[in-house]
């Protein structure tokens, strides 16, 4: 569908994805190197018991794996529809504009430099490089007398995300140690992450997706252009600030949390502008949903993919995304901002 989609279809489409969306936190608990029936899983869910193998199987490795799943599906969903929408560049994502290659090498330095391994150890590291290169891509997209257009913010990203990983590898090749913690980690993963993991991930990702959704107003006034947005009363500035904010925290908790996983944040958003139209309210609300359940039904590809082990998610959205970020680019109309 396009822009023109009735608001009464957005609202029924709204309920259908989240009934998908439950429907995938469902499988994600019973599937696995042992599938349990439905009931079990609710069962566990309702009536724990704690002698029952597969209730602590459900509690203790499926729900803080499944959860874990939904947030960074859902955070690197709307970091992709907030940065496309700040930088009017419908191909732009964390990854293109170099957010998850500063967030990785500042957990890199974190990890093999001052000898961090525990996730939330190095949470703050990840959320200052996610900053920093959020920032110094503006910076450098922004100058000369045409401003920050989609082109020179996609160079400035490339260029600065490359060197940032040059300057990754670098620093894993110089340490055995760190080269053994960085290659899982680099992968993308959502397995064996404890609950006690999501106390500190789970609040940052709410944080980002509340900035997203209270910038959604005022970017629909940005994407007629600074001018005019003035004119109709957005505040340029704040809404700039904000958004930043929040791609800070959606992807740098993302990366810390996960690793950089790739292609969610470019895919999802322009899915789901095919069916909304431009309107950010939304493509952010469907995001949430979507990227949640995107990252779930790839999780869930990835166990069940080999007959022995697992792919890791971040292999499986490399796998899929490939293939539709080239019919993207090989669309005559991309949809609109």
């Amino acid at each position: 569908m396009t822009a023109r989609t009735t608001g009464a279809a957005r609202s029924a489409g709204l309920v259908v994805a989240g009934a998908v969306l439950v429907a995938a936190l469902v499988a994600s608990l019973a599937v696995g190197s042992r599938a349990i029936d439905p009931g079990t899983v609710i069962a566990a869910l309702t009536a724990p018991d704690p002698e029952n193998p597969l209730h602590l199987t459900v509690l203790e490795l499926r729900l803080p794996r499944t959860v874990f799943a939904a947030l960074v599906g859902a955070a690197l969903a709307v970091c992709g529809a907030l940065i496309q929408a700040l930088t009017r560049n419908p191909l732009a994502d964390p990854g293109i504009l170099g957010v998850n290659a500063g967030s990785s090498l500042a957990v890199t330095f974190a990890v093999g430099v001052l000898g961090l391994t525990a996730p939330g150890s190095y949470v703050p590291f990840a959320l200052f490089g996610a900053l920093a290169l959020t920032l110094l891509v503006s910076l450098l997209g922004s100058l000369g007398p045409s401003g920050g257009t989609p082109g020179k913010l996609t160079l400035a990203g490339v260029a600065l995300g490359a060197a940032c990983t040059g300057l990754t590898t670098a620093i894993v090749l110089q340490n055995h140690s760190t080269l053994q913690v960085m290659r899982f980690w680099g992968v993308g993963a959502v397995g064996g992450r404890t609950l006690d993991q999501l106390a500190w991930a789970g609040p940052l990702i709410l944080a980002g997706l509340l900035l997203g959704f209270a910038s959604a107003r005022s970017l629909n006034a940005l994407a007629l252009g600074d001018e005019l947005a003035g004119a109709l009363g957005a505040r340029i500035r704040v809404t700039r600030v904000l958004v930043v904010l929040a791609v800070t925290l959606l992807a740098g908790t993302s990366v810390a949390a996960a690793g950089p996983i790739a292609f969610v944040g470019i895919m999802v958003p322009h899915a789901v502008r095919w069916f909304t139209g431009p309107d950010q309210r939304w493509v952010l609300a469907y995001s949430v949903l979507a990227g949640a359940t995107f990252l779930l039904l790839a999780d869930i590809l990835g166990r069940i993919a080999l007959p022995n082990g697992e792919l890791r998610v971040g292999i499986v959205t490399g796998l899929v995304g490939a293939p539709v970020l080239v019919a993207l680019v090989r669309r005559r109309r991309v949809i609109a901002l």
